[in-house]
């Protein structure tokens, strides 16, 4: 809800995609085209709902090549004739049908949130909300763990990136989107929630309850080693990051940080812009830090924007199977443009770019509008980026309170600093 938008900070990402218009206007012009040419001969069968939406979108018109007679025929066929009068909920029927639209595009990343689902969504990227504290996703179609955030409910329960969920509480999540798997997984403060998952394919299913509660993450943290290196963890990529990872940045110089150790493992991503600001306290001015590519092949390229403070201080970024989208943007850029070594395991692969787009009575559409490369044009969806030094931190590392990632990498700092 991974990189995984519109309401972001003036940023290209949250507000000035222009090109991105193309499944609003079908949904709009579907339902405004549709009410125009059947309104004279069955007025009676149209909604308050069906009605606002033509009046907000009068202008467009609908596609010449979809045939609506089949969509009016099933509402009408529900809204008349279905056993039970007091099931047909309008309202549900249009998120519904807005729904299964987007679904059609086979891609995890996009989704119709209604206005419920886009409050929860604007309440993740502040930072607060009531659940478990977990960023899950769809993975080889298969609902998954993508990062347990640290400290929360469901990393307390054990938890762990990659975890495939395969019923919530007893809801089978086959054929659950992911929105609606988290409104499931949601609840108030003190509740419970009982997650069957599976960690290894070849292994057996089990059964993990965990007690929701209230989830008030500050997404940045720095904590000084031996050595005087500065670990510096990013969560996520939220509202709250640019102005937490600059206090970090300058504490780190203030203390004159021989090295830095940046964890960037179970953070699920987040804004995209936010990414950029981060990368530009190491990377100096103007050279590249991400690319995108959209629909038509145009590429759109994010340069360091300046204000590189970290500059020179050796570092190494800590990733795993939890490292998504924003993530993956971050440690790319520094892997490529300042040779930077990564260490843990592959990360999760998302390199696609979604935007947020409000629509009308609070709903929000979220879909995919480009892919993003790396600096040195690598491609990452579904593939990752393999880590320079490959460390694995078992079962039984966690259990113990073990840490071999951080203690490579700590290691290969000391090698570096003079």
């Amino acid at each position: 809800m991974d990189i995984e938008n519109n309401n972001r900070k003036s940023s290209k990402f949250r507000q000035h995609f222009n090109y991105f218009i193309v499944v609003v206007l079908v949904c709009a012009s579907f339902y405004g085209g549709v009410f125009y040419s059947q309104y004279k001969a069955a007025k009676n069968n149209k909604t308050d709902i069906i009605q606002n939406l033509v009046l907000e979108n009068h202008n467009k018109s609908q596609p010449k090549d979809v045939n609506a007679d089949l969509f009016w025929e099933a509402w009408n066929l529900i809204t008349e004739k279905y056993v039970d009068p007091s099931k047909v909920d309008k309202n549900k029927m249009l998120y519904g049908a807005i729904s299964g639209m987007v679904k059609s595009l086979g891609d995890p990343f996009s989704s119709f949130m209604n206005p419920e689902e886009s409050q929860q969504f604007s309440s993740d990227m502040q930072g607060t909300f009531e659940g478990i504290g977990t960023e899950i996703g769809l993975k080889n179609d298969i609902l998954t763990v993508i990062a347990p955030i640290d400290g929360t409910p469901a990393d307390q329960a054990g938890l762990k990136a990659g975890d495939m969920i395969l019923k919530i509480d007893d809801a089978v999540t086959t054929d659950l989107s992911v929105d609606e798997a988290v409104a499931k997984i949601r609840g108030p403060k003190g509740t419970q929630v009982k997650l069957t998952i599976l960690r290894d394919k070849n292994g057996s299913p089990k059964e993990i309850t965990i007690t929701r509660d209230t989830i008030n993450v500050k997404s940045v943290k720095i904590e000084f080693k031996e050595n005087n290196i500065a670990v510096i963890k990013i969560s996520k990529f939220g509202d709250d990051t640019n102005l937490e990872f600059n206090k970090a940045a300058n504490e780190a110089v203030s203390r004159k940080a021989s090295g830095i150790i940046l964890d960037l493992r179970n953070n699920p991503g987040g804004y995209l812009e936010t990414a950029v600001e981060a990368a530009s306290k190491f990377v100096p001015k103007d050279v590249l830090v991400v690319a995108e590519e959209n629909r038509g092949g145009q590429r759109n390229e994010y340069k360091a924007e300046g204000g590189d403070i970290l500059k020179g201080i050796p570092v190494v970024v800590l990733v795993n199977g939890g490292s998504a989208s924003a993530s993956e943007i971050l440690s790319g850029a520094l892997r490529d443009d300042l040779g930077a070594k990564l260490v843990g395991s592959k990360t999760f692969g998302k390199g696609s770019v979604q935007q947020l787009e409000k629509m009308t009575g609070g709903s929000n559409l979220r879909i995919t509008i480009a892919r993003w490369l790396t600096p040195n044009g690598d491609y990452i969806m579904e593939k990752g980026i393999e880590p320079d030094v490959k460390v694995d931190l078992t079962d039984d590392d966690y259990n113990n309170s073990r840490d071999p990632q951080m203690d490579k990498a700590l290691e290969i700092l000391k090698g570096e600093i003079k």
